[in-house]
């Protein structure tokens, strides 16, 4: 199996708080980028000719920016050139004020069967703090359209301990989202990133300036965490990730693929692969990724840091990247992939992380309540 990423790093505007690969861009840009992600997509499909692509992920930036036809000639190319799995999971990122009907219906007509829409908040003060180019009402919209077009696997994303949030505020948005019943939540606070304007306006978010700036307190942003998980759970969201809930039998398998460690491809600016245990990433410089591929160029190398894992790095990942799932990691599908007990190599750590009551050991070993508390810590544990 194999799943794709493909990045659209294009917006409107650049969020206040975000660090991803993205920009604005003219609407020729957009169409000389989508003409060379085309191209890299059939050139890199010989690669995967004895695969079936089980889910696809288009992320950004705002893939719903480019214009609807861009979308579904990248449908159609994936379709095209790759073979599917009998039901693969597609999904595309959206910001509610950039879709309408008739652009989300013919995402479905497309073969999309799955929305992920930045909702963020539905507090219009703290959508404008964040320098969001939506409001509550635009939400709201899409997501009623986005049900009026068929889909019925849609994530919202939300953020908590946001510029003058307060856990009441936070809660409300909570509430009114999960009455909405999206099949699955992503909920995760806020992280000032150097070299964002966040970081200009609010410097380091644990010392004192994020607060006397605006930032709610570390009390109140504890009590936002530990409401999330208790007034999902009393909603009917389960939580298999971190920061991911979701419905029954409504995980993301895209998402799943990356903590699993199974093989992904990633295309156009900036994405990141891993295939049979080798790392890298595409360029995330635009000239260089035109220049090998726009043009109606058929070859292109725009790989970077190319790494092959060493067995160790294997065994470092299958658990900091397994812990993040609530079910934890398999003792035995660990000796199934290296050929040696969990216990061998990772014995003294599993029991210091075990007598301080950040782990459950048994057939799977999971982080308790107290070690996703800690989760960067317990997952440090694990590296050589």
């Amino acid at each position: 199996m194999l799943s794709i990423y493909i990045h659209i790093p294009f917006c409107v505007r650049k969020c206040l708080y975000c660090d991803f690969l993205s920009f604005p861009a003219s609407e020729r840009d957009k169409e000389i980028y989508a003409a060379a992600l085309l191209k890299e997509i059939e050139t890199e499909a010989f690669r995967y000719e004895e695969r079936l692509v089980d889910t696809v992920f288009l992320g950004g930036g705002t893939p719903s920016i480019l214009q609807t036809a861009h979308i579904e000639k990248i449908m159609d190319t994936l379709k095209n050139c790759y073979r599917f799995s009998s039901k693969p999971e597609i999904t595309i990122e959206v910001n509610p004020c950039t879709v309408d009907k008739e652009k989300l219906s013919r995402y479905k007509a497309a073969g999309i069967n799955r929305l992920s829409i930045g909702a963020q908040s539905v507090q219009d003060s703290e959508l404008r703090a964040l320098g969001r180019i939506h409001n509550a009402a635009d939400f709201f919209a899409a997501f009623h359209m986005a049900r009026e077009a068929g889909f019925d696997n849609i994530n919202v994303d939300l953020m908590s301990a946001l510029p003058g949030q307060t856990a009441e505020r936070y809660l409300e948005t909570l509430l009114k989202v999960t009455g909405l019943k999206p099949e699955h939540i992503s909920a995760y606070s806020l992280i000032i990133e150097e070299g964002t304007p966040f970081f200009d306006m609010y410097g380091e978010k644990e010392g004192e300036n994020g607060v006397e700036r605006g930032l709610p307190s570390e009390e109140e942003e504890r009590r936002m965490y530990e409401e999330t998980g208790k007034r999902l759970e009393e909603a009917g969201y389960c939580r298999y990730e971190i920061s991911n809930y979701a419905l029954k039998g409504r995980e993301c398998r895209h998402n799943t693929t990356y903590w699993r460690r199974h093989d992904y491809a990633g295309f156009g600016l900036g994405a990141s692969s891993m295939v049979e245990n080798v790392r890298w990433k595409n360029t995330a410089r635009m000239q260089t990724y035109l220049d090998a591929y726009g043009k109606g160029k058929i070859h292109g190398n725009v790989k970077e840091e190319i790494q092959r894992l060493g067995r160790a790095e294997q065994m470092e990942e299958f658990m900091f990247l397994g812990l993040r799932l609530t079910e934890g990691v398999s003792r035995a599908e660990f000796f199934e992939a290296f050929h040696e007990d969990m216990e061998k190599i990772y014995g003294p750590v599993l029991q210091q992380l075990l007598d301080n009551g950040l782990i459950d050991t048994g057939e799977r070993v999971k982080l308790t309540s107290y070690g996703r508390d800690v989760s960067n810590y317990v997952m440090a544990q694990f590296l050589f």
